[in-house]
């Protein structure tokens, strides 16, 4: 599946000021192709975040549209966009999203319990060996550290294997050891399973793991060479 950006752009209005509104993403056009790592750099506050957000289906654009395949996604209603989410769009966010009720295990496979899937067991247990927390399934998310918590969500996004990733800052909690195995699991498993990942990170060690490299400043983006 591709992901197509058409002029897409986000603007938030304010009381104050010059203006009364201001760009968080100046309009943008690009296109997220299956079988690569496609990632953006940029400095905090940039505009990153928002940008993958409307990406994804969780923002709708100001302007500009985003097609997935042949599918306008803004222009579908709330029940199909869910579905299509659920089903084809995977992410792992920046915040802590883990259920404290459920065990690791749990926690990964509640995607597909939700919306009622076939419990996708042996691929999680398969990508929490790869990521070292295959001993944690039983433990609760109480008894976790930061990172391995980012690496929770990281196996529950994998284990349902979406057509696209969308990752935000996904090795910020991590050490160098975990934040190589997390970045080669992205790799590997955009070019094994031909399916399209988009990672936004701050961290110059992403980039010899991308196939394509945008960078964000001030919500303008530019493709960047090699």
């Amino acid at each position: 599946m591709t992901v197509k950006a058409e002029g897409v752009s986000k603007r938030y209005f304010r009381k104050a000021g010059g203006a009364n509104y201001f760009y968080a993403v100046q309009p943008v056009s690009l296109e997220i192709a299956p079988g690569g790592v496609t990632v953006l750099t940029g400095r905090s506050g940039s505009g990153k975040t928002t940008l993958l957000n409307m990406l994804c289906g969780l923002l709708r654009p100001s302007e500009g549209s985003v097609w997935y395949d042949g599918t306008d996604l803004y222009a579908l209603d709330d029940k199909v966009l869910s579905r299509l989410r659920s089903g084809q769009i995977g992410i792992v966010p920046q915040g802590r999203s883990a259920v404290d009720t459920l065990t690791v295990l749990e926690n990964i496979l509640l995607p597909a319990r939700l919306y009622r899937r076939p419990l996708p067991e042996a691929a999680a247990v398969q990508w929490m060996e790869k990521l070292g927390i295959a001993p944690l399934r039983d433990a609760r998310p109480t008894e976790l550290s930061g990172g391995e918590l980012r690496r929770m969500a990281i196996v529950r996004a994998l284990a349902q294997e979406p057509e696209v990733l969308f990752a935000d800052e996904p090795t910020g909690d991590l050490d160098d050891e975990n934040t190589r195995l997390v970045l080669s699991a992205f790799r590997d498993y955009a070019h094994e399973k031909e399916k399209a990942v988009f990672m936004v990170t701050h961290e110059n060690d992403a980039l010899q793991y991308a196939d394509r490299v945008y960078r964000m400043d001030s919500g303008n983006i530019t493709r960047q060479p090699g």
